[in-house]
Order: structure tokens, then C-alpha cells, then sequence
């Protein structure tokens, strides 16, 4: 009884190992088999901007993309873009998705942009979603695909106006008693 669930937890954690280390390799891109039919797949990193890389021009690309060094240009990708904290881009970004963990100055359009902890971004933003975590530094504007309406307050009605002079007069009258 206690040793079967044994072997099954030891095998189970051997599983977990074998499959974390074949998830992802050095340069972030998975390495694990295709998923099956139905399954959703993240797109791989392809492109990489490494460290001590600057690269000035625009980049075209179907993939995702992980900027390390300095950008400056314009970026179009259908993928998604991850901007690490060593990274400076100085461009017009359209993307999928956009991590920002680094400085980013420059109007982006993509579906969802999450700014870290030490992420800072100065420029537009036009998105379905957006994600600030605390510390995060965001300067610009914000326009939401999907705008809704702001909720509207409506001032209060009256039934009647209120009569005024006989509790005017009970008052004064009071305070006349009073003194």
C-alpha cells in the first residue's frame, strides 16, 4: 500500500524533471515535442537581440522576439515581444503581445502590453489589454480597443418642491422662546 504510492510519486516527480529540462533550452525557445490538435502553443522566441547587440533599422518578422541590447527603429511582428531589463528600444512597435521589463520610448499597437516591476515605457498605447505591475513606469497615453462606455449619474428628482415656511417659522419661533 505505502510503497506503490511511492513509486508512483518518484516516477511522476522523474516525469515533471525530464519534461522541465526538454521544455526550454538556453535561448528561451521550447524544445518539448509539438502539442496535439486542439492544444494551444505558444509562439517560440526566434529572433534574439542579444546583450551587447544594437541593431538600428526595421524588423519584419513572423515570430516572437527577445530584445537584450539596444533597439531603435520600427518593429513589426506578429509574435510576441519580450524586452528585457538590460534592454533600451527606440521604436514604433506593432506586436501580439509585449512584455516590457526594460525602457521602451515609443508608440506601440499590439493586443495585450505588461509593463514589470522595472519595466518603463514612454509613448502611446494602443491595446485590447493592459497589465502594470507595482513599480511599473508608464507615461503616455492609453487608447482600448474595445472602449466602453463611462457609467453616467443622473442628478436626483424631486417630486415636489419643498415648503419652506412652516418649518421656518416653528424654528424662529423658538429661538425667540429661547432668549
Amino acid at each position: 500500500m505505502f510503497g506503490r504510492e511511492k513509486e508512483k510519486s518518484s516516477a511522476a516527480t522523474q516525469g515533471t524533471a525530464a519534461t522541465s529540462s526538454a521544455a526550454t533550452n538556453v535561448y528561451g525557445t521550447s524544445s518539448a515535442p509539438k502539442a496535439a490538435a486542439g492544444e494551444v502553443q505558444t509562439p517560440k522566441l526566434e529572433t534574439i537581440l542579444g546583450t551587447n547587440c544594437r541593431f538600428s533599422g526595421t524588423l519584419q518578422s513572423d515570430s516572437g522576439l527577445r530584445i537584450d541590447g539596444i533597439f531603435e527603429g520600427n518593429i513589426l511582428t506578429t509574435g510576441n515581444i519580450v524586452v528585457s531589463e538590460s534592454a533600451t528600444v527606440l521604436a514604433e512597435v506593432q506586436a501580439y503581445n509585449i512584455t516590457i521589463s526594460g525602457s521602451v520610448k515609443g508608440n506601440i499597437t499590439a493586443n495585450k502590453v505588461e509593463i514589470t516591476e522595472t519595466g518603463k515605457l514612454w509613448g502611446d498605447l494602443n491595446v485590447n489589454a493592459l497589465l502594470l505591475h507595482e513599480g511599473a513606469y508608464l507615461e503616455g497615453q492609453t487608447n482600448m480597443a474595445n472602449a466602453v462606455a463611462p457609467p453616467t449619474i443622473d442628478p436626483p428628482r424631486f417630486s415636489r418642491t419643498p415648503q419652506l415656511g412652516a418649518s421656518t417659522r416653528d424654528s424662529a419661533r423658538k429661538d425667540n422662546d429661547a432668549s
